[in-house]
């Protein structure tokens, strides 16, 4: 794939797209529209359980948009950025598997909303977080609605008012990453841990992230008497499964549960 601003590879059940655009894999409208491609084939695939993304350049998870093909072209920040939205899948409907970001290096704006659009993050010792988009003068739009809801309010404000960077160990500190490796075990952990959710239960996994999703701000009861009444659709189908009668199996019989995502 020599010249595409990324590669997809599988392996199982897993996934992994490796961003290589350029100096800094930034993103125009173009690269967002295959990346959104790709992702909407990886949730349409169901031989396909986890995700990581991750990045070939040693000093970049992401520099985001690309401001420099927006100079040129006149490029709008709200231009076609394809069926998932900027970066392929924050705005993709349904996408109800599990990712991971493995982030190294310098993960900033749009790169930064990338990762916040992922399950989980691991990052590296030398990844640096920032939402340069103050100095820009525009607005860091996926991260102004998804940071407060990760770290405390008056910190996602300090680094959206201010854009400074934030280290991996106060990322860490604040739980915007999962956890912290050193560089040379960064894939090698997203592998390890997408091949646990690889071995997981599919049906169990969507069912949380549609919860989650379509939960947001809704009230406690409201949203748990929707489970309960199978108002949501991964919900309806996980109860109605043969892997919800699989794991009471399997621990009648002692054995370790055979998912089969139906």
């Amino acid at each position: 794939m020599t010249g595409t601003p990324f590669t997809v590879t599988r392996s199982g059940g897993v996934l992994e797209l490796t961003l290589h655009r350029g100096k800094a894999n930034a993103i125009d409208s173009g690269t967002s529209r295959a990346l959104g491609d790709v992702f909407a084939g990886f949730r349409d695939d169901p031989e396909l359980r986890v995700a990581i993304v991750a990045s070939g350049n040693p000093r970049f998870f992401s520099a985001g948009w690309d401001l420099k093909a927006a100079a040129e072209t006149g490029e709008p920040p709200d231009a076609d950025y394809g069926v998932g939205g900027f970066g392929g899948m924050q705005a993709l409907p349904n996408l109800n598997k599990p990712i991971i970001a493995a982030v190294n290096g310098m993960c900033v704006g749009g790169g930064f909303e990338i990762a916040l659009s992922a399950d989980l993050i691991i990052a590296s010792e030398d990844a640096r977080f920032s939402l340069p988009e103050i100095k820009a003068g525009t607005l860091a739009d996926a991260a102004t609605l998804k940071l407060p809801r990760r770290i405390p309010y008056h910190i996602a404000m300090d680094m959206l008012l201010t854009g400074r960077w934030m280290q991996a160990a106060e990322a860490k500190h604040f739980g915007l990453v999962s956890e912290v490796v050193a560089a040379e075990q960064l894939l090698p952990r997203a592998r390890e841990l997408a091949a646990l959710l690889a071995s997981g239960p599919p049906l169990v996994f969507a069912a949380i992230k549609e919860v989650m999703r379509e939960s947001e701000g809704v009230p406690f009861h409201a949203a748990l008497a929707r489970i309960n009444a199978r108002g949501f659709p991964t919900v309806a189908t996980l109860y109605s499964s043969e892997d919800q009668q699989e794991g009471p199996r399997a621990f009648a019989e002692k054995r370790a549960p055979v998912w089969k995502g139906r």
